[in-house]
């Protein structure tokens, strides 16, 4: 039996394109000899849909589409996840389900049966689990199809009390079949090998896995679709951030080791670069949207983010705005114009000092003769906010937000001015890796000034102003937060490791009060195990380490 995984990207509701897509790789699969073409978890809807799905016409599409896929399905047979009516009175009125398709025809429908609930994951709120398994009959073969979360019940501290292996093992399959929508961190990959790998092992059978491709708002899909033998041992790893269709002959997975090829693992940090370009591009191109402006500062943040979008958008599709206030350095000015020379990307120059200075002059009565400090500061950071709209509202620009993961936790950062945007494009990236990503996009040559990274970071609204004068040094900052955010470590067990208990207790404290102003910004691309956004909820007016 000669099975293609088909790791596609889908578009969340665009039932017309996903479907049109899903028609394609089954003709596709067919013409490669496959006998069977498997997609991934709510693929005809796109995942997640979230609240679509309390809409009854959006769950009518669904089958609709599956209908219409099902007529393609001759000589070859498909895999295709959707979410299907519960005809049940009690319990969720919905499935995570998947139709198997043969001959024209849904032959089999199997129903996810562990539904996460933590991080970015909200399934429980829409679907019922699955308490009945059957395996698939198909060409003398039995296949065990499971949905995602179904096959991840399997290390030392298990979510769930079931597992849905257990049953299908009872019927003696021949060949585990996962399909999936695993999202992307920079640490998941590594995760992900060693579940599958030790799924195959327990059950001494090759597992064929398949997860989508592509960004759904925050939320990116790497791909990396897998095959792995009875053994455990990898015998497939598909393409990671674009889609990918291959065909592999169970026998051979079976018997023939080494014979498909393997992608070459990536670093964390080309695993985040590329994700970051992906995700930049499904957003602007599922939004309908070509198009970008951002602040160019000539500072590190707004530097990495303009090369980004300029490799996910073009640059003769970037606007970067240079916004110099009179407290900015001359050496920032031409840093961020190196950059454009460097990058090719469009460019302004608006300067803000008049309009900072309008400001004084119409606000002095009402701040009687009280002297310059972080309100002044902030009222550059908004003009330029102001300024960056502007550009949008009057081009049809989309805004970019340049704030990294170490100033989104700790409020380092003006609402309304350097913290409005569309999309976070760095907010789940640390300061350090930053500087990581920027010499990583210059490998080949010199796109991100030298000076700007190596220079000390500042946000030059005040004299000789530098990141350092109210933060930490990032070395010691980004140690803390990771072991807070991403570890959900509180102030004793940090302590504990050696840091210093005043710096803790006082970092601890500015992450739990910034609540309020993450709370207000745009999405984040989540490219960690552990972002700000949907997969980390906080209390804003909670006390505890506040």
């Amino acid at each position: 039996m000669k099975i293609a995984l088909a790791q596609l990207n889908y578009h969340i509701g665009n039932f017309e394109a996903n479907t049109q897509k899903i028609i394609d790789n089954i003709q596709l699969a067919k013409d490669k000899g496959a006998d069977l073409v498997v997609f991934a978890e709510l693929a005809i809807c796109g995942y997640p849909p979230r609240d679509f799905l309390e809409f009854e016409e959006f769950i009518a599409l669904c089958e609709s589409a599956a209908q219409e896929i099902a007529k393609y399905c001759t000589g070859i047979a498909c895999i295709v996840g959707l979410p299907i009516k519960n005809e049940l009175l009690q319990g969720k009125d919905l499935y995570n389900a998947a139709y198997f398709i043969e001959d024209g025809a849904i032959k089999a429908i199997v129903k996810k049966a562990l539904l996460p609930t933590y991080d970015v994951f909200d399934e429980y709120r829409y679907f019922e689990p699955a308490t009945q398994f059957n395996c698939i009959d198909f060409k003398g073969k039995k296949i065990a199809l499971t949905i995602c979360e179904d096959l991840w019940n399997i290390n030392d501290n298990p979510l769930y009390i079931s597992n849905p292996m257990d049953e299908l093992i009872k019927e003696r399959p021949d060949v585990m079949i996962n399909i999936a929508a695993s999202p992307f961190s920079y640490t998941h990959d590594d995760e992900r090998i060693k579940v599958l790998a030790d799924n195959a092992k327990k059950y001494h059978m090759p597992v064929f896995y398949v997860n989508q491709v592509g960004a759904q708002t925050e939320i990116i899909f790497d791909g990396g679709s897998l095959v792995f033998d009875a053994d455990g041992a990898m015998k497939a790893e598909m393409k990671y951030f674009e889609e990918d269709l291959q065909v592999f002959d169970l026998e051979e997975v079976e018997n023939v080791r080494n014979k498909y090829p393997q992608s070459e693992r990536l670093t964390d940090i080309e695993q985040i670069h590329d994700a970051l370009v992906l995700g930049i591009k499904d957003y602007f191109k599922k939004s309908g949207f070509s198009k970008a402006v951002l602040g160019l500062s000539g500072g590190i943040d707004s530097a990495v983010v303009c090369a980004l979008a300029c490799r996910a958008l073009g640059p003769e599709n970037v606007m970067a705005v240079l916004m110099p206030s009179k407290f900015s350095s001359d050496h920032s000015v031409q840093d961020a114009l190196d950059l454009v020379n460097n990058i090719g990307c469009m460019h302004e120059i608006v300067p803000i000092k008049d309009v900072a200075e309008a400001f004084d002059h119409i606000l002095a009565p009402a701040f009687k003769g009280l002297p310059f400090n972080l309100t002044e500061e902030n009222i550059q950071a908004r003009i330029r906010g102001i300024i960056n709209m502007a550009m949008s509202n009057k081009f049809g620009y989309i805004l970019l937000n340049t704030s990294n993961k170490s100033e989104c936790a700790v409020g380092y950062g003006t609402l309304y001015g350097d913290m409005c945007g569309a999309i976070g494009v760095i907010g789940d990236v640390y300061k350090l890796q930053v500087f990581e990503l920027a010499k990583y996009i210059n490998k080949e040559r010199e796109i991100i000034p030298v000076n700007t990274i190596v220079k000390p970071p500042s946000a030059e609204l005040r004299p000789d102003q530098k990141d350092s004068d109210s933060l930490p040094e990032y070395e010691v900052l980004d140690k803390i937060l990771y072991q807070h955010i991403e570890k959900k470590q509180g102030s004793k067990a940090i302590i504990a490791q050696g840091f210093d208990e005043a710096l803790v207790l006082r970092i601890l404290k500015m992450v739990n009060i910034a609540e309020f102003k993450r709370y207000q910004t745009p999405p984040i691309l989540r490219v960690s195990p552990k972002a700000f956004g949907m997969g980390r909820r906080m209390p804003i007016v909670g006390k505890y380490m506040a």
